[in-house]
């Protein structure tokens, strides 16, 4: 029978406890969990879904209240479990710790573009991809990735200075769902546009241009293979990526409105290029 490894802290600056510290500094966390290799699962359910999809845990930190429900997920880990009372899990992370517990995962390779658009990794050929070009909000980033599982997108794509989808904020909006639908970086960009049509895919950049055809267009006559390519919150798509591709489309929007959140966009976009169920 396997049992807990758990440790009480006591000292908020004990030197294993260096995968936790300062999480609400995005900046630092940003550069700092990429290159160690690793990324923090945030509350019960998202560490369920990373174990479940196959990551490997380094560390698990929490208040002891928390230990019983936890410990048939985290026992059979063999991974340690830091265990300190709330007022100094605030001190170690930077935040209240209200979702149950924290894990240091073990950040898994990524896969090739390449691997990913012909299901080289398992399972069938991607059909619809979309492509996230520079969102820096990690709760956009998240609420994409949600939308993308929901709504059959087979592989998301991130441009080289996209957002981090493992960063805690972006998982914890996921629900986890980070971890189910294939992901990749796309480099260089945006010269990874030829990459997608050497796939066999139609390129469609959303976008307001005076040539940009309507989703309702593109629904009724749809590629077999459709990458759908979304910009940043503020300015949109590049004029370049814009260039790059095969068409642009724009979602029909009315009451004056001419731009949805992009989180909402890749929703709307997805639902309705959806593969049909067969």
């Amino acid at each position: 029978m396997t049992t807990l490894d758990v440790v009480r802290i006591d000292d908020p600056a004990d030197e294993r406890l260096a995968d936790f510290n300062s999480l609400t500094d995005v900046v630092l966390r940003s550069k700092h969990e990429p290159a160690k290799g690793l990324y923090i699962a945030e509350s019960s359910t998202v560490i369920r879904r990373a174990l479940a999809a196959g990551h490997r845990p380094r560390a698990f930190l929490m208040a002891p209240k928390w230990l019983d429900s936890m410990s048939d997920l985290v026992a059979a880990t063999g991974a340690p479990v830091y265990v300190a009372e709330e007022p100094l899990l605030k001190e170690i992370t930077g935040f209240n710790l209200h979702r149950g517990a924290l894990a240091a995962m073990h950040r898994p390779p990524q896969p090739s573009v390449h691997e990913l658009l012909t299901g080289a990794r398992g399972g069938a050929g991607a059909r619809r991809v979309v492509i996230l070009e520079d969102i820096v909000d990690h709760t956009n980033v998240g609420a994409a990735m949600r939308a993308c599982a929901a709504l059959g997108v087979d592989v998301v794509l991130f441009t080289p200075s996209c957002a981090d989808p493992l960063y805690r904020r972006a998982v914890r909006v996921s629900m986890g769902t980070v971890f189910q639908i294939p992901w990749t970086r796309i480099d260089p960009w945006p010269g990874g546009i030829q990459t997608l049509r050497e796939h066999g895919f139609t390129v469609g950049a959303l976008a307001l241009e005076e040539d940009s055809i309507s989703l309702d267009d593109l629904v009724a006559d749809p590629p077999e293979k459709l990458a759908l390519v979304l910009g940043t919150e503020g300015d949109g798509l590049k004029p370049r990526t814009i260039a790059g591709c095969d068409l642009t489309v724009r979602i029909p929007m009315a009451g004056g409105v001419d731009s949805l959140n992009v989180a909402s966009a890749v929703a709307v976009a997805a639902w309705a290029t959806r593969v049909p169920a067969t």
